[in-house]
């Protein structure tokens, strides 16, 4: 920088001339050799700058150790005809007061990269995403990866190329619920590197992709068989928890039923009349598409119809027929009269009467059978006496469809008429009509009178008993009557909520609220002494107000301190 000084006489000041002051040192980098990727015996260059004071200041670069050429002047720039190997390299700086020396860079030579690791699948909702950490680069930058994803045992190799970075990708175009292994390979402008290790996963589950083919029935008196193709394993997209089957009455959607296997036996065929019937695949995700209904018709009424001439040639023979079968007739009967009477019909007169007087009339009215009591039934009379005050009449009962069906018998819904002539919606469990032995049918009474004791809001309360009598049986069948359920058993209930047609979330708190009524429930029972012996949520009832009942008292047993 620069300095004077300055005199003041009389208000006035004086300035000396200015002088110049230098600080010398060892020269000052603005340059300094950089690090170089570069290809085998490809040249490149390399670059050093510095300044003093003092100058000048002169530039020797070394390479490998050894001194390259002589001093040069500021700023320098070094050519490198090609090396075959990494190489160290730096520059000196030197002027009148020393030496300064710079970093030392390195030539790397370019390379192929190495292969990726740690492949991670992120997201499995509704995509895929792999994502994977890249190896070393090779001294170059990376541009593209090559990603290879194949489904174990089935279908070809898929591979996409990606840019990159960033290092992750969303997958497309897998199947659900299928078996994959992906791998990837990156790669710089030298080539590609090794795959790296194969990554093996499970894409998640989904809805079945199409509806059950081939749904057909069997309809007779006794039961209504309805079977269809089971969907493959691609069709599914998941794993099949049941089949749901649907079907419509007068228009009216009933309860859908679910079925672990591909068919279905629905007892009472009469009542499935003019029924229409669909059925879906489900998992874990939801249900599938619905099958074409598929209506239940008499075997009779199947017969496909011809073309419209062939109706009317055969309603035109059905016509001529019928004419010529009544002419028959009336001809017929003439001969007959004149056969056995002669000219009895005949009179002088231009009218003929015939005059006759009955012998004898018959009625075809037939007495309503006697309903059925407990003493038709070969049953101990401790039984009998504590079931006689809850019989009911059966003509008090009139039954609906069927909410279930299990090994002994079903559940049907039924209206109870009451003595105040007002009407009660009910649910009344009938045995089997071939069970016919008294041992099967004390039992379901036996269950009965386990149920008339009890009064708790969570174990369901009988209603009564009745008798269905049946032709040409010596026993009569019990009918057990019992609280009808608006949301039926647990089991099928939690069901629904994932499976229905509408799903449904239910809470925690709603859970937990089953539990602690399944457990007050069977603590009413133990202080009644009863063990229920087949504790399940299919033998658990839901009513209106959403509490739970312990149900299905089949398999109880009473027991006194003696026992334990």
């Amino acid at each position: 920088g620069q300095y004077w000084c300055e005199v003041e006489l009389h208000n006035q000041t004086f300035s000396s001339e200015r002088a110049w002051i230098t600080v010398e040192g060892v020269p000052h980098f603005l340059e300094e050799p950089q690090d170089v990727a570069t290809f085998p015996n490809a040249p490149f260059n390399l670059s050093c700058s510095a300044v003093g004071p003092p100058e000048p200041v002169e530039v020797l670069w070394w390479l490998g150790g050894v001194q390259e050429g002589e001093p040069r002047a500021t700023p320098s720039v070094l050519y490198v005809p090609g090396v075959n190997s990494s190489i160290k390299f730096y520059c000196e700086a030197k002027n009148a007061r020393g030496i300064s020396v710079s970093r030392t860079g390195t030539a790397y030579i370019k390379g192929l990269p190495a292969a990726p690791f740690s492949l991670q699948i992120l997201s499995m909702s509704d995509s895929i995403t792999l994502s994977w950490i890249p190896g070393f680069t090779g001294h170059s930058e990376l541009s593209t990866c090559i990603i290879q994803v194949v489904r174990l045992r089935k279908g070809p190799l898929s591979q996409q190329e990606v840019q990159v970075p960033p290092h992750l990708h969303v997958l497309t175009g897998l199947r659900s619920y299928s078996n994959y292994s992906v791998r990837v390979s990156c790669s710089n402008e030298v080539g590609p590197s090794p795959f790296s290790s194969l990554l093996h996963f499970v894409t998640p589950e989904s809805v079945p992709s199409v509806a059950p083919k081939n749904l057909t029935f069997d309809l007779s008196e006794q039961q209504l068989s309805v079977q269809w193709a089971k969907l493959q394993e691609e069709e599914l997209q998941g794993k099949l928890l049941a089949y749901k089957l649907q079907w419509t009455l007068g228009g009216e959607a009933q309860e859908p039923l679910l079925f672990k296997e591909n068919w279905a036996r629905l007892s009472g065929g009469g009542r499935f009349f003019n029924a229409t019937f669909q059925v879906s695949a489900c998992t874990s995700v939801g249900c599938g598409p619905w099958s074409p209904p598929v209506l239940v018709l008499p075997a009779s009424a199947q017969i496909q119809v011809g073309r419209s001439h062939m109706w009317v040639g055969l309603l035109l023979g059905l016509l001529v027929a019928t004419v010529v079968g009544l002419l028959l007739t009336v001809v017929a009967q003439r001969r007959e009269k004149e056969t056995q009477f002669g000219s009895a019909f005949k009179s002088p007169g231009p009218e003929s009467s015939v005059f006759f007087t009955a012998a004898q009339s018959f009625s075809r009215n037939t007495t309503d059978p006697q309903e059925s009591t407990l003493d038709t039934l070969c049953i101990n009379s401790e039984l009998k006496d504590k079931l006689q005050d809850v019989l009911i009449p059966e003509r008090l009962l009139t039954l609906g469809h069927m909410l279930g069906k299990g090994e002994f018998g079903s559940v049907r819904e039924a209206i109870l008429k009451m003595e105040d002539s007002s009407v009660q919606k009910v649910a009344v469990k009938v045995l089997k009509s071939d069970i016919t032995s008294s041992g099967d049918i004390e039992q379901c009474l036996k269950e009965a009178a386990y149920m008339k004791d009890f009064n708790h809001p969570n174990v369901i309360k009988l209603i009564g008993v009745s008798l269905h009598r049946r032709p040409g049986q010596r026993l009569p069948i019990p009918m057990v009557v019992l609280p009808f359920m608006k949301h039926g058993d647990l089991h099928t209930f939690l069901l629904l909520s994932r499976l229905g047609d509408q799903p449904f979330d239910l809470s925690l708190k709603t859970l937990v609220q089953f539990m602690l009524d399944i457990a007050r429930g069977m603590e009413y029972l133990s202080s009644k002494n009863i063990i229920h012996r087949d504790m399940a949520a299919r033998n658990c009832m839901l009513n209106e107000n959403m509490s739970v009942c312990v149900a299905d008292f089949g398999l109880s047993k009473k027991i006194y301190s003696g026992d334990y």
